[in-house]
């Protein structure tokens, strides 16, 4: 698996690849009056995008949270995307020698261009039901117990279904799931230490003022 982190101002040389402009100038300062061909493979920097290219085998990249970055670097991708290359000026067009498996992720803060939708095949992945949250908490979370994985699970299965701004993710959960742990082992009984820790969980105002108020109701009957 090749990772690609997208973040806001992502661009080729992070994503695609970039010359080591040092070694080149070095290379000419050696090479004194004799030619030296300074965009050789030995000074061309492969970032994910050409690294799976290049790969001998077929690869597995994950472009994680595509919606971070801008329009811009969508673009960067089409052609990537559409015949698995990516064109050089100063190489010309290498193509993948192994076609790679493409997954890219959003978590739908803005819209992705349509030329980019055009490229892909939509798949959506919903919030697991209880039981499937509570094992991902406990393999996620380093000293939770499993009761406090379900109730957990449980309470935040609850929470989402109130109208949110932002509801709580997967993530949230195992983060709530630590500090309450946390919290207990330093004397908070178990519905307090779930309240004390409810900011680790909803991280909007609004969200927070519509939830605290029935909170110790949604932890006791995910605690019952």
């Amino acid at each position: 698996l090749v990772r690609l982190q997208c973040y806001e101002g992502i661009d080729a040389a992070h994503a695609l690849y970039e010359w080591n402009y040092q070694r080149q100038l070095l290379a000419i300062r050696h090479a004194g009056e004799h030619e030296i061909d300074i965009y050789d493979d030995r000074f061309l920097i492969a970032r994910p995008l050409l690294q799976v290219l290049k790969a001998p085998e077929q690869r597995v990249l994950l472009v994680d949270e595509i919606d971070r970055s801008d329009h811009e670097f969508e673009a960067l991708l089409l052609e990537f995307l559409s015949d698995f290359q990516i064109s050089i000026p100063e190489r010309g067009t290498i193509r993948a020698t192994a076609q790679p498996i493409v997954i890219l992720t959003s978590n739908r803060t803005r819209e992705l261009a349509e030329a980019l939708r055009r490229r892909c095949v939509y798949h959506w992945i919903g919030y697991p039901d209880a039981e499937r949250e509570a094992a991902i908490i406990m393999l996620r979370a380093g000293n939770v117990a499993e009761a406090t994985a379900r109730a957990v699970a449980a309470a935040v299965q609850t929470i989402r279904a109130r109208p949110l701004a932002k509801p709580p993710g997967i993530a949230e959960a195992v983060e709530w799931a630590n500090a309450a742990t946390i919290l207990e082992k330093g004397g908070s009984p178990w519905p307090e230490a779930f309240r004390r820790a409810i900011g680790v969980l909803i991280k909007d105002e609004e969200d927070l003022s519509y939830i605290v108020p029935e909170l110790g109701r949604i932890v006791e009957e995910a605690l019952a």
